[in-house]
């Protein structure tokens, strides 16, 4: 009985600590929609914010990475394609369609698009784990939908830029994989070391398409204008990169594997309110009442999935990937 308690405060403690863990990646997170739309209005392609993001994190992690790995290279080898896979769907793919996006329409909308990603973690769990979802499942999907066509502001006959509804799309599936590859240890990689592998690799793919024209480079030594006040490009690009991509992520990923990633995906969405909170408050940009409701629609939405998914018997040990 001593151990079964005992046993219970271990896994409450690790998930509230996921939880805080999960909360500061959200924060983190939200705020590279604001940073990096201000560096496109000063002058930046969506495609140089984003691979300056991302290389400035490589920079940053790289020697904790190699300090974390201690020698362990074998086990580096024996999980390259996972870290490949990673760098390029996660990482650069997933922010690539994210920049465009906010390039195209308001932060607000392209994160709550974005954060309809958990419902695409459940349909994985799905067919990869035989978990049918239950009644509430589809009631959460069809809410989610029907918020996604408000949050558009298609009933209204506004104007909407299909391209951005598309990378918008390509940045929730990249979302999803995120979700689904931090929380799994059976790789046995430190999770500083998956996000430094993850942002190394997710550089060099962003920076050779930007050599070879896939993705237009450019920058700009304009301040860049935030919140009626203008900052120096470098420090905007700095926090762009340090506070929203490394911190991010190995906060992220420490937080998917002690929450699992169903879980921590529902929590991530915290990011998309802080986002939207942070355009307002850095780029005035105030979302429409129809676009509120269908977010609210969104939000139920993913809560209602999540709700209705099948409950676990008991938490994971440390260590295990749920």
């Amino acid at each position: 009985m001593t151990h079964d308690v005992r046993s219970s405060e271990i896994a409450a403690s690790r998930t509230a600590a996921g939880l805080t863990l999960a909360v500061l990646s959200a924060l983190s997170f939200s705020l590279s929609g604001p940073l990096a739309k201000g560096l496109i209005e000063a002058g930046w392609t969506a495609g140089s914010a984003v691979t300056a993001r991302v290389l400035i994190a490589a920079a940053v992690l790289a020697i904790p990475a190699l300090v974390a790995l201690r020698g362990r290279w074998a086990l580096l080898r024996s999980n390259l394609g996972l870290v490949l896979a990673y760098g390029t769907i996660a990482v650069a793919g997933c922010q690539l369609a994210y920049f465009n996006a906010v390039d195209r329409m308001q932060v607000g909308v392209a994160l709550l698009i974005e954060f309809t990603s958990p419902v695409a973690v459940l349909a994985w769990m799905w067919f990869r784990h035989h978990q049918r979802p239950s009644r509430l499942t589809v009631v959460g999907a069809l809410l989610a939908a029907a918020g996604l066509v408000l949050v558009l502001d298609l009933l209204s006959g506004a104007d909407v830029d299909p391209l951005g509804i598309v990378w918008a799309l390509g940045a929730m599936a990249g979302a999803a994989f995120y979700w689904i590859i931090s929380g799994d240890e059976d790789n046995g990689l430190p999770g500083i070391v998956l996000a430094a592998g993850g942002v190394i690799v997710g550089g060099v793919v962003l920076l050779l398409a930007g050599v070879i024209g896939i993705i237009p480079l450019a920058a700009s030594r304009s301040d860049v204008v935030l919140a009626g006040t203008s900052l120096p490009w470098w420090a905007a690009l700095a926090a762009l990169g340090i506070v929203t991509a490394a911190l991010a992520y190995v906060l992220g990923i420490a937080a998917t594997r002690r929450l699992g990633s169903r879980l921590a995906s529902f929590v991530g969405l915290s990011e998309a309110v802080a986002g939207v909170v942070f355009a307002w408050l850095l780029l005035g940009e105030t979302p429409r009442s129809v676009q509120l409701v269908g977010g609210a629609f969104i939000l139920a939405g993913v809560v209602a999935v999540r709700l209705g998914e099948p409950k676990v018997a008991g938490a994971p040990p440390a260590g295990v990937a749920p």
